[in-house]
């Protein structure tokens, strides 16, 4: 009996799975916002997570922002019904995008028949993973070219062509880079869900 309990206690759900990839895009969010300088450093403050100290912002309009928006990805995830999230950083002046961070989700095969599936995963194990990606973006300014310029942020969700959008989104235009070099990052998955995280960005040489 003990150890039925310990087992179910472990076990990550569906919906559990869609709270983890949710919270990654969360904080790998607010990691490029200020890694890549989109908002001011003083208008993030230290945040501990992953075994990592994190930033995140505390303007609230970005904060709702980010919250309405995840929450509605979440849903989607649970469906099975999103593909790819990508974060896109524009140029406020010539609105030409500058960089794009695609963050590409996969659902494992048997949990399109069994929704019901649960994770045996151990929590630990995924958290680990989503560190690893989470280093790699805060190291990512090493290599990519500066945004020498005033920019702006937009997320694009990419969904089955019948889901019904809430009236406050509109369809967007492929946020196509030009002269583009892409980078990936390291993967992350919860048996349920599988996430890929690549920056496209241009190619100044």
């Amino acid at each position: 009996m003990t150890s039925s309990m310990q087992s179910n206690k472990s076990a990550i759900t569906l919906k559990g799975s869609a709270a983890i990839v949710c919270d990654y895009l969360n904080y790998g969010i607010n990691s490029i916002l200020y890694q890549r300088g989109i908002y001011p450093p003083e208008s993030f403050k230290n945040d501990e997570n992953y075994g990592l100290t994190l930033l995140m912002t505390t303007d609230d309009k970005i904060k709702n922002f980010l919250h309405t928006t995840l929450e509605q990805l979440k849903g989607w995830l649970v469906d099975r019904t999103v593909n790819k999230v990508a974060l896109v950083i524009t140029n406020v002046k010539t609105m030409e995008v500058m960089e794009r961070w695609d963050f590409t989700v996969e659902y494992e095969e048997d949990t399109l028949e069994n929704p019901d599936k649960v994770s045996e995963k151990p929590l630990n194990q995924i958290k680990n993973e989503i560190r690893d990606v989470l280093k790699q973006i805060a190291s990512s300014v090493s290599y990519l070219p500066l945004l020498d310029c005033l920019c702006s942020f937009d997320i694009q969700i990419y969904t089955k062509s019948d889901v019904e959008l809430p009236k406050e989104w509109a369809e967007a235009e492929p946020a196509n880079i030009k002269n583009a070099q892409s980078v990936q990052m390291r993967a992350f998955s919860t048996n349920i869900h599988r996430m890929e995280t690549h920056v496209i960005y241009t190619n100044v040489n």
